[in-house]
């Protein structure tokens, strides 16, 4: 018995249909279908982002209890492009962008239902497929005599993502993006027959292409005749899906200020992955504990109780746990911890501050050029301040943090000590304003030994001085 839920997932009640004599649905967080799954496209990159954290959790929760479960990569799909949700059509990808996609989107999807196992002692591992592997040898021809003398051409157009391309005159729809619906229903097919999958779960934009799976098993399996009436058994098989996820002003969760809330910490890091649920508008806090945790409601009740942060703190520990396990986490609380202005209590090391590389703007300077010179000299060089006068200004404010210890003299100079691991000093002008400081021969190291460390630093940084990322400040 098996569940695969398909496309980009959202969490509020949903739509089911059950098909088959005697069948029934049921709606909650898959309790009773027996196992899950979830498909994956990559129509864009090879990488997962919060609009596909809830179908990871809808695994997981199956995983937890000791059911089945599939997670389906879309290598054939990806090949055509899926028109639900949007009113062009997708971009062609290369071979090449495809295979790294594949590879990378199935990288993200072991790493975090592989740390469901041992979270409860019957936890199952997750099975994760390619479609690519069985549509790569079907033909054409086979393809029209197996799958396409069922599908009907009035059905197909009315699905809600068909209208909306045909409605736009000057772009309409391919014939390839036309077929989508027919690859996917034969996907649940194929799922079905090979892996005991018989429940396909969606977002609702996927509405369509969920109801054309169970449509041609209906046909296919249960050995419809042609003019449509079934004349055998037919498979009980569900379709269920779900809005996508909101927050309680309507609009959608995964975006920040710096764009989307990537589940990759090649791409955002476990700290500012933690930020983003830390801050979680007061009215989404209880919302999100109850679907994007697994905390009990007995727990979630308690914390509701209490008015303040640790329902945003337990929020973002549990997100951030499941995403990035446990030393992931730790990561992000370090790094929390150690970016708090005055917490001294916290020391402060190199691996620490390359935690938050990818979100604090950086410069690289030599050894020699950092070491005793007036404080108030660096945070003007390495660029954080615009002159002396304004370091003097904020100086007198107590805003000025050196390793998060408060600086309190103007005359104080750089000490050996000040440099963290003889590598990196990290500087703060008021609530939000930081710098790293990077040692100019450690960059050059780094890059000789060919190690890869995203926002450290990068060839610019032996010309320029400039830090890996594009907020980064020239050092002269």
């Amino acid at each position: 018995m098996g569940v695969w839920p398909n496309g980009p997932f959202g969490w509020a009640w949903g739509v089911g249909r059950p098909i088959g004599p005697g069948a029934s649905w049921g709606l909650g967080l898959g309790w009773g279908f027996g196992c899950l799954g979830k498909s994956f496209h990559m129509a864009h990159n090879n990488i997962l982002h919060l609009g596909n954290l809830l179908g990871l959790i809808v695994l997981s929760w199956f995983l937890r209890c000791g059911q089945n479960a599939v997670a389906l990569i879309g290598g054939a799909t990806g090949r055509v492009g899926d028109p639900s949700g949007k009113s062009l059509e997708r971009p062609e990808l290369d071979l090449v962008t495809l295979e790294k996609n594949i590879s990378g989107i199935g990288r993200i999807v072991e790493k975090i239902l592989g740390c469901t196992q041992g979270v409860c002692e019957n936890a199952s591992k997750v099975q994760i497929l390619n479609n690519y592997d069985w549509w790569k040898d079907v033909k054409f021809l086979d393809f029209l005599r197996n799958v396409g003398r069922y599908a009907r051409l009035g059905t197909m157009m009315s699905k809600e993502s068909v209208k909306k391309q045909l409605e736009n005159a000057e772009q309409g729809m391919s014939y390839a993006e036309f077929t989508y619906q027919l690859l996917q229903g034969y996907d649940f097919v194929h799922l079905y027959e090979k892996e005991g999958v018989n429940v396909q779960i969606g977002g609702s934009d996927q509405w369509g292409n969920i109801t054309a799976g169970t449509d041609l098993i209906r046909c296919i399996i249960g050995k419809s005749s042609e003019n449509g009436a079934v004349v055998g058994n037919v498979p009980v098989v569900f379709e269920l899906t779900f809005p996508l996820l909101l927050k309680s002003d309507g609009t959608k969760f995964g975006k920040s200020e710096d764009g989307a809330i990537w589940l990759s910490p090649s791409l955002l890091s476990p700290y500012k992955f933690y930020q983003y649920f830390f801050w979680v508008p007061d009215d989404d806090v209880v919302r999100c504990l109850k679907i994007l945790t697994f905390l009990s409601i007995q727990e979630i009740a308690e914390l509701e109780r209490d008015v303040g942060k640790p329902g945003y703190r337990r929020l973002a520990e549990e997100v951030t746990r499941f995403v990035h396990g446990q030393e992931g986490l730790e990561e992000a609380l370090k790094a929390t911890e150690a970016l708090k202005r005055g917490n001294s209590d916290t020391k402060l090391d190199w691996k620490t501050i390359e935690g938050i590389a990818a979100d604090v703007p950086s410069c690289s300077m030599n050894y020699d050029q950092v070491l005793n010179i007036l404080i108030l000299d660096l945070y003007v060089s390495s660029g954080l301040l615009e002159s002396k006068s304004a370091a003097r200004r904020m100086l007198k404010q107590g805003g000025l943090y050196l390793n998060n210890a408060k600086v309190d003299g103007e005359s104080k100079k750089i000490e050996a000590d000040f440099i963290v691991d003889d590598k990196v000093i990290l500087l703060s002008a008021g609530k939000k304003n930081k710098m790293r400081v990077n040692d100019r021969v450690l960059c050059s190291t780094l890059l000789n030994e060919e190690w890869s460390i995203t926002g450290i630093c990068d060839a610019a940084s032996l010309k320029t001085g400039v830090g890996g990322d594009r907020s980064s400040l020239i050092c002269p």
